[in-house]
């Protein structure tokens, strides 16, 4: 898991973690996020893309934890904020099996994992090996505006 802000985008690139990974970044640093319209947003066919979301954040309580085994997710606050959480895979308790065809399995919401609140141009990097929780509201629930960006993970 990775917390940051987009300043601090190129770092990444510069780690050599990868083709896909470059491509994430330079969708991120060099597209305005606020004139995407809600959807999905093909960067490199499967292999990157990105969902925009809007919605009202939730309780913490209510938000679900999750993982993916072939995509990392870097959940890119575009407006507002809301308190992602992050727990390793290996501490959760599986709530809903693996589907294959959504690439997620769901955990249940027992582990208090570490919580941070992610504001505009800010982003969180979650991997395979991380459960996360996302959604949740920063206090009372508000409007938030995020793009995911899909890293499919070879």
């Amino acid at each position: 898991m990775i917390f940051d802000e987009k300043k601090n985008l190129n770092f990444y690139r510069s780690l050599g973690i990868g083709e896909r990974y470059a491509k994430a970044v330079d969708f991120l640093m060099n597209t305005d996020l606020a004139a995407l319209e809600d959807g999905k947003h093909e960067i490199d066919g499967k292999d990157v893309y990105a969902n925009v979301a809007s919605y009202t954040t939730i309780p913490w309580e209510e938000a679900k934890y999750e993982s993916h085994e072939h995509y990392t997710d870097i959940q890119y606050v575009i407006e507002g904020s809301e308190v992602m959480t992050y727990a390793p895979v290996h501490e959760m308790e599986v709530k809903t099996p693996y589907n294959p065809d959504k690439d997620v399995t769901l955990y249940e919401n027992t582990v208090p994992g570490l919580q941070a609140v992610v504001k505009a141009d800010q982003y969180m990097i979650f991997h395979p090996w991380d459960a996360h929780k996302p959604k949740a509201a920063d206090g009372e629930p508000a409007p938030i505006r995020k793009v995911i960006v899909k890293i499919k993970e070879d």
